[in-house]
């Protein structure tokens, strides 16, 4: 069993297989998944396998950048937000890196663009991994890990 470490209710973390080493997350116990926002998300079927290729927008506000990845998908499933509304989310399965622990996780794909937060990490990718502490916010570059973009 790993140690659990205690974060923030909002932190900065890396997605090293996409190259984005800084990208604000809220730790969101109430939410089952975790979910990304992303831009021009694109299907493609190769041979058995469902591709999906999207931007991740990162950076400051007045100076975004667009960052393009593939990753291969894991399934699709009816996700309902905060409101009570469903809808079909695509989900893949990607290495994250926060407070100097890397792991993987599920990650739906979804628009969340009128979100304050571009990534939303869920109760099931911090169970046994990430206690919340709603007084912290962005502990986890104390620890040295992650960069200010």
């Amino acid at each position: 069993m790993t140690e659990v470490i205690t974060l923030g209710w909002r932190e900065r973390l890396a997605l090293p297989s996409f190259g984005i080493p800084s990208l604000k997350a809220k730790l969101d116990t109430g939410a089952r998944s975790s979910s990304l926002h992303v831009e021009s998300l694109r299907v493609s079927e190769e041979g058995s396998d469902t591709w999906l290729d999207f931007d991740v927008r990162t950076g400051r506000r007045s100076h975004p950048v667009l960052v393009p990845c593939r990753a291969l998908a894991t399934g699709r499933r009816r996700v309902s937000d905060s409101g009570g509304h469903a809808n079909m989310r695509w989900f893949i399965r990607t290495e994250i890196e926060i407070a100097g622990v890397r792991f993987e996780i599920d990650l739906n794909l979804n628009d969340r663009r009128h979100m304050l937060f571009p990534l939303l990490l869920g109760r099931m990718t911090l169970l046994d991994r990430i206690r919340v502490d709603p007084a912290l916010s962005y502990t986890a570059s104390l620890r040295g890990v992650v960069g200010t973009g």
